[in-house]
């Protein structure tokens, strides 16, 4: 009963991940580790900056985020970053200051979703 573009869906993921893994397999061991780190240290001071900018509410209530919603803790951590690094902040980001941030993303990215049901008429349904 599978769909047969699903099937080629999946059989396509499979081979970039064959393949992703075969280039790791590739590299040196060595390589491999100095990537790890390179990425560890760079979360590191991405923690450090975000420790510095934003008061310990703010941050306890970005963890809860990213728990439900890594990608979107992700992209106010890259909005807070930036504002920063151009210095928009001045002072520690308050818990309620994140919070009308949060409410600004929200109300930019909301989708309207619109959901159409489409009934099948059945054969010895009559239209009169």
């Amino acid at each position: 009963m599978a769909d047969p573009e699903l099937e080629a869906i999946r059989q396509r993921r499979m081979q970039e991940l064959m393949a992703q893994q075969g280039m790791r397999g590739q590299q040196n061991p060595e390589q491999q580790n100095a990537q790890e780190e390179a990425k560890r240290e760079a979360d590191e001071r991405r923690q450090m900056m975000l420790s510095q900018i934003l008061s310990s509410e703010a941050r306890e209530r970005l963890a809860r985020i990213a728990l439900v919603k890594p990608e979107k803790a992700r992209g106010v951590e890259d909005i807070l970053l930036r504002a920063a690094q151009s210095g928009q902040i001045a002072e520690k980001v308050s818990e309620e200051k994140l919070i009308s941030l949060l409410e600004q993303i929200n109300t930019q990215t909301t989708k309207q979703t619109k959901v159409t049901i489409q009934r099948r008429r059945s054969v010895l349904e009559d239209d009169d």
